[in-house]
C-alpha cells in the first residue's frame, strides 16, 4: 500500500467545501424544478421539460465534484518515497567595506558616486553562491552592519539603506575599517582548524580619499592571517563637488572650505597601494561595467572552504495521476450533455413527447 505525503498540506482543507458545494447544487437544481412549474403550471411543465435528463444532470454534478476534489490534491502536491542526498557549501568568508563619506554624494559618477558604488556591488552579490558575506560602513568612524552571513538578501538590505549619515564622524579612514573587517570575521566567521581552512577577503568600496595614516599597516597584519585585499574604484579623477540637499532632495548648493567649493577626485592610489600589499586587485566601477564580474571571478580563484553541511529529504511527486484523473473527469463533464434521446408521436398536426 502506498502511503502519500503532502507538501502544501493546507490545500486539503478545500475538500470541505467540496459536500457543501454538492447540497447547494441538489438544492439549485429542485428549486429551479419548483419554479419552473410555478410559471408554467403543472400541465405544461412536464412537458417543456420532458427532454431534459435528471439523471444526466446528477451524473454531471457528481463528475464536476470529483473532478475538483482530483484537482485539489493534486494542489496538495502528494509524494511518496524519499531520497536523502548530503550537501556541502563551499565558499570564501568576505566582509564589504563600504565607504560612506561625503565624498561619495559626488555626482561626477552619475547618478552619484554613492548610488553607482551601491549597484555595483547588488551585482557582485547577485553572482556570488555560498560565499559568506559581511558588511561595514565606514567613514571617519566605521559600524559594523552585519557580521558574514549567508543571508545575501539581508546584506543587499543593508547596502541599498547606506548613506552618509549611517556613521557618526566623517572623513574616511581605511584603517579603521580594516580593523572592524578583523571583528566581523571573529563575530560572524567559521573558526579555521586543523580539518578547515578558511579563505578570507576584503573588499573596499571607496573613491580612495583616505585622509588618515595606518592603513597599510592594519593591510599588511590581514594578508599575515592570510586575508585577501580587493578594491572597487568609483569617482572620476575630474573630480565634482559635493551636492548639499535638503530633506525633499532639492539642491540647495554645495559644500565649501572657506568660502570656495571643495572638488573631490578619485584618483585611485591609496586603494590601489592597499590592494598590492594585500594581494588582491582592483577595479574602477563604470555603469553597467564588468568590474562586480572580474571580482567575483577573482574571488572564485581563491581556495574554497567547507562551510557546513546538510542532509536534504527529496521525494518522488506523485500529483502527476490525480491531475490527469481530474482533467478526465472534467472532459467526460463537459461533454456529457443535459438532454435525453426520446421519440416522437404523431398526434395530428402535432408532435408531442413520449409519455
Amino acid at each position: 500500500m502506498t502511503v502519500y505525503r503532502f507538501a502544501d498540506p493546507a490545500v486539503l482543507q478545500f475538500l470541505w467545501l467540496l459536500p457543501v458545494l454538492f447540497i447547494l447544487s441538489v438544492y439549485l437544481f429542485r428549486h429551479q424544478s419548483q419554479r419552473i412549474v410555478a410559471a408554467l403550471g403543472e400541465k405544461m411543465a412536464p412537458f417543456l421539460s420532458a427532454s431534459l435528463s435528471s439523471l444526466k444532470r446528477r451524473w454531471k454534478l457528481v463528475l464536476e465534484v470529483f473532478a475538483l476534489g482530483f484537482f485539489v490534491v493534486a494542489l496538495a502536491r502528494p509524494q511518496s518515497g524519499q531520497s536523502q542526498q548530503k550537501v556541502k557549501s563551499e565558499g570564501v568568508e568576505i566582509v564589504i567595506l563600504f565607504d560612506i563619506s561625503q565624498s561619495m554624494l559626488a555626482e561626477d559618477s552619475k547618478p552619484s558616486r554613492l548610488e553607482l558604488a551601491k549597484k555595483e556591488v547588488n551585482r557582485l552579490l547577485d553572482l556570488l553562491s555560498g560565499d559568506r558575506i559581511g558588511l561595514i560602513a565606514f567613514a571617519g568612524s566605521a559600524i559594523i552592519l552585519s557580521p558574514v552571513t549567508t543571508d545575501i538578501a539581508a546584506i543587499k538590505m543593508y547596502v541599498d539603506s547606506l548613506a552618509p549619515h549611517s556613521v557618526s564622524t566623517q572623513g574616511t579612514e581605511f584603517a579603521k575599517a580594516l580593523r572592524e573587517a578583523n571583528q566581523a570575521f571573529k563575530r560572524g566567521g567559521v573558526k579555521s582548524d586543523d580539518e578547515l581552512v578558511v579563505t578570507r577577503a576584503v573588499l573596499i568600496v571607496s573613491d580612495g580619499e583616505d585622509h588618515e595614516v595606518g592603513a597599510m599597516k592594519e593591510a599588511a597584519d590581514m594578508v599575515k592571517k592570510g586575508v585577501r585585499i580587493f578594491a572597487l574604484g568609483v569617482g572620476t579623477e575630474k573630480g565634482g563637488p559635493i551636492p548639499v540637499r535638503d530633506e525633499f532632495g532639492n539642491l540647495r548648493g554645495y559644500k565649501k572650505n572657506n568660502g570656495k567649493v571643495i572638488l573631490t577626485q578619485t584618483k585611485g592610489t591609496v586603494l590601489k597601494k592597499l590592494v598590492q600589499e594585500g594581494k588582491g586587485s582592483f577595479y574602477h566601477a563604470t555603469f553597467g561595467g564588468s568590474a562586480p564580474r572580474n571580482l567575483y571571478e577573482d574571488v572564485r580563484k581563491l581556495e574554497q572552504a567547507q562551510f557546513n553541511s546538510a542532509v536534504i529529504t527529496s521525494y518522488d511527486e506523485k500529483y502527476q495521476g490525480f491531475l490527469l484523473v481530474g482533467l478526465i473527469l472534467a472532459l467526460i463533464e463537459l461533454f456529457l450533455g443535459e438532454r435525453r434521446r426520446q421519440g416522437r408521436l404523431w398526434k395530428g398536426r402535432f408532435e408531442v413527447a413520449e409519455q
